[in-house]
Order: structure tokens, then sequence, then C-alpha cells
């Protein structure tokens, strides 16, 4: 799939195969493709998985790193937590999300806590795991992105999480790809955006605005197609068929 992006990350440069020199280096343009997919899969969300994690006894707070997303999946880490179940006999249980001042008032605001089996999480720290080669050059690590249980455990729980991913970086065109189509037809587009964008020219700084608005373009055409057009308002980021009348704008008369 790298080769692919690369070859028509190039095509949207106009920088064909037999220029002279480099204008952009496949090093950098690489780097801004994996760049432009974990900027892709953290605002459309369509890298999901459903990890898992085994709670401590008495262990409240949990970093999103500890999250398992199995392997072979293309997934680097987490962004964030979107739902969460424990196993409980042949199935599992809901727990309850809440926002954290909620959560700091009425459940951590406690000198007694008493363990159980987990009925309210809440998100603390923002931001992904830190983990994969997308996330940076060099040897460390980003700070994770955490939550909090309550009751704190009084046994050791298999939590169940809908989680939204980033992907691995891409460093050879057999590295796995986990971004799906039709997402992948955008990469290229903010990928050309970003090396337009080191330029620092007026007239390649335009040519990026371009590029950028045709990325979201093919992001929204992404989402209208991950949705069936049947009951299509019951799907995440798709429009609300009702917005007109909400709003109170009158259609114009047919022929107006």
């Amino acid at each position: 799939m790298l080769a692919s992006y690369l070859t028509r990350t190039k095509q949207l440069l106009q920088y064909p195969a037999s220029a002279a020199g480099n204008l952009y280096s496949d090093a950098d343009l690489t780097s801004w493709i994996n760049q432009a997919r974990g900027q892709l899969a953290g605002e459309t969300e369509c890298c999901r998985y459903l990890g898992t994690l085994t709670t401590g006894l008495n262990v409240r707070s949990y970093s999103f790193s500890l999250i398992n997303l199995g392997v072979n999946t293309g997934l680097a880490g987490v962004l964030n937590a979107r739902q969460m179940l424990y196993a409980v006999a042949s199935g599992y249980q809901w727990i309850r999300p809440r926002p954290w001042s909620w959560y700091w008032l009425f459940k951590l605001n406690n000198p007694v806590p008493q363990q159980g089996a987990p009925e309210v999480w809440s998100q603390f720290s923002q931001g992904g795991s830190g983990q994969g080669s997308i996330t940076g050059i060099g040897s460390g690590s980003l700070t994770s992105g955490s939550f909090y249980l309550d009751p704190p455990p009084d046994l050791t729980y298999v939590l169940l999480i809908d989680c939204s991913c980033y992907p691995n970086a891409l460093a050879a065109d057999t590295d796995v790809e986990a971004i799906p189509y039709l997402f992948t037809d955008a990469v290229p587009y903010f990928a050309a955006y970003l090396a337009l964008m080191s330029a620092q020219s007026n007239a390649r700084l335009e040519q990026a605005q371009r590029l950028f608005d045709l990325y979201k373009m093919f992001i929204d055409r992404a989402n209208q197609a991950s949705a069936p057009n049947v009951n299509r308002f019951l799907y995440e980021r798709q429009s609300d068929p009702t917005t007109i009348n909400k709003l109170g704008i009158q259609k114009s008369a047919e022929g107006a």
C-alpha cells in the first residue's frame, strides 16, 4: 500500500519519477503519508477494534497502553475508549461512562470506597496510548491516555473495550494497512498538502489549501459510503435528514 500512496502523492504534486533531482524525497513523503494516516484515523474513527484489558485487584486507574489490540492488526495504539463491558458468566455487562467532573465528585470523593464489579468508568488523561512508530521519531514514548473505574475491582475482570485506534506507520509496501477503503483514497491528498506546506511560498500554500479541501471531500464521501442508505441517520458522522425542519428552513418552491 505504501508504494501506491507514494505514487499517488507524487502525481498530486506533479512530481514525475523522471524529474531531475529529488524535489521531495521518498523518506519525507513517507513521513507525511504516515502523519496523514494518523490524523485521518483520529478524525474519522475509522480504525476500530475491540481491545481487552485485565483489571488488577483494587486498582482504579488504567493506561490506554495496557489495552491489548491483538497481533497483525496494523494498529499501533488507542486514541480513545468509546464503550466498555466486562466479562461475566457467558456474556458481558455494560459499564456506564461518566464525565470526569462527575466521577471526581460522586465516586473518587469517597474516603472509604467499597470494592466490587465495575459499574462506572471515566476517561481522565487525553491522548493516544503513545505506542508505535507513527507517534514520532526517537526511542521515547508519549504520555498515554487513561481511565478510571468504580468501584475498585474486587476481582480481576476482563474488560472488552470499543477502541478508536491509530495505525502502525508504513515502512514497506507489504506492511498491513489498517485504514479501510474508501478512507485510503483521502490519504495522498493530506500527504500532498503537508508536502506543499513545507515549501512556505504563497503559491504553494494556495495549492496546499485546495488539496486539503479535496481531502475533506474524500473524507465526507467515505463517511457517506460507509453507512447504508436505509436508516442512514442511525449511523455516526451522517447528516440528520430532519436538520432542515429543526432549523426552520423552508425549501424553495420547485422551479423557483
